[in-house]
C-alpha cells in the first residue's frame, strides 16, 4: 500500500499523477492512468472551449469510474480572455476531483473551486511560488525541476534540490515532477519528502498516448543530451526536444526577434501538427531530460505496475543493507 496525503486527498491507490500535456492529455490517456490506480489529467487548453472540455470530461467518465482531474493553464495567452472562466465553469459543473493550475496564480478561482469541493494543485518551478500558493490556500503543490519537460522556470534548479526544500518548508503536500519515469525516481522523490510524483514524458511514451508512432520512435532513441531550453527571452523558458524548430527558435531569440515572429515557430498549432503527421521537425515538442532513461514503449498499466513492484523491490534491497 502507498498511503500519503496525496492518495487520501485524491482517492487514488498510488501517488502517481499524469502530467497535463498540451494536445496529448486526452480522456483516453487520463482514464488509462486512473484505471491503473494513478491520477489521470485532461488538459483544458487542448479542448478549445467550454463545451469541448465538457465533452472530454464526459468521455473520461465513460472510460473510468476512478478519480481524475483537469489541467487549467493560466499562462498569459489565455488568462486575459474568457476561456479560463469557461473552463472553470465546466470543471465545476462536471464535478471533477481536482484541478491542476499553472502559469499564474489561481487565487481568483479558488473560492468557487473550493466551494464545489474540488481540490486545487498548483504547479510551480520555484520555492517562492510554492510558498505563495500555500499562503493563498491551494491544497497541494507540484514543484518542477530544471529537468522537466515544458516550463521549468528561469532559475535552473533541479528537482532533487527543490523537492527536499519544499518538503522542509511547506505544510501542504508536495508532488515532485521532473526527471521521474520509474521506480527509482519514484522512491527517490518519496525519500526527499514528496508525497506523490507527476510524470509527463513517461506517459507520452505509452501506447495510450495518441502521438504519432514516428514521434514516439524517435523519442525512444533520444538521450538525456537531446533536449534544449528555448523561450528564455520571453521569460517563459521551455525544455523541448532538439529539432529544427527548436534550433530555429533559439537562433531567432539570439537575433532579438519580436514575440510575433517567434510564434511562427513555437506556436502550439505547429506542435499539434508534428504529433499528428509524425514530423519531428514540424514544431517544438516538450520533452524532459528523462527521455534518456526511457527506451521502451509500454502500456500505462505496465508503467504503473513496474513502478509499484519496483518500489517494493528497492525497499527490500535497502532492508538487506540495514536501511528501513
Amino acid at each position: 500500500m502507498f498511503r500519503t496525503r496525496i492518495t487520501e486527498m485524491l482517492g487514488i491507490e498510488y501517488p502517481i499523477i499524469q502530467g497535463g500535456m498540451q494536445w496529448l492529455s486526452t480522456a483516453e490517456l487520463a482514464a488509462a492512468v486512473s484505471n491503473a490506480g494513478g491520477f489521470g489529467i485532461i488538459t483544458a487548453l487542448s479542448c478549445g472551449s467550454k463545451e469541448g472540455l465538457r465533452n472530454e470530461i464526459q468521455k473520461c467518465k465513460a472510460l473510468t469510474d476512478k478519480p481524475f482531474g483537469v489541467n487549467c493553464s493560466m499562462l498569459p495567452d489565455v488568462t486575459s480572455g474568457e476561456r479560463i472562466e469557461e473552463y472553470v465553469d465546466a470543471i465545476v459543473e462536471e464535478g471533477v476531483t481536482a484541478v491542476e493550475t499553472a502559469g499564474r496564480t489561481p487565487e481568483p478561482y479558488l473560492p468557487r473551486l473550493k466551494e464545489a469541493g474540488i481540490k486545487v494543485i498548483h504547479k510551480v518551478p520555484a520555492m517562492r511560488y510554492a510558498q505563495t500558493a500555500e499562503r493563498i490556500g491551494v491544497d497541494a503543490v507540484t514543484i518542477v525541476g530544471f529537468e522537466c519537460a515544458g516550463h521549468p522556470g528561469m532559475d535552473d534548479v533541479t528537482t532533487f534540490i527543490l523537492v527536499q526544500k519544499a518538503a522542509r518548508v511547506l505544510n501542504i503536500p508536495v508532488i515532485a515532477a521532473g526527471g521521474i519515469c520509474d521506480a527509482r525516481g519514484f522512491v527517490a522523490a518519496l525519500a526527499l519528502g514528496a508525497e506523490g510524483v507527476l510524470m509527463g514524458t513517461r506517459f507520452m511514451l505509452t501506447h495510450e498516448c495518441w502521438a504519432h508512432p514516428r514521434i514516439k520512435e524517435q523519442l525512444l532513441q533520444a538521450s538525456e543530451l537531446d533536449t534544449m531550453i528555448i523561450e528564455r527571452t520571453i521569460q517563459n523558458a521551455a525544455r523541448v526536444i532538439k529539432n529544427r524548430a527548436a534550433e530555429r527558435a533559439l537562433e531567432m531569440e539570439q537575433r532579438g526577434v519580436t514575440l510575433e515572429e517567434l510564434l511562427t515557430v513555437i506556436s502550439g498549432q505547429l506542435g499539434l501538427k508534428a504529433f499528428r503527421v509524425g514530423d519531428m521537425d514540424a514544431g517544438v515538442i516538450a520533452c524532459g531530460q528523462v527521455v534518456g532513461v526511457i527506451d521502451t514503449l509500454k502500456g500505462v498499466k505496465e508503467v504503473i505496475n513496474e513502478i509499484v513492484d519496483g518500489s517494493h523491490e528497492i525497499y527490500r534491497r535497502l532492508g538487506k543493507m540495514g536501511i528501513g
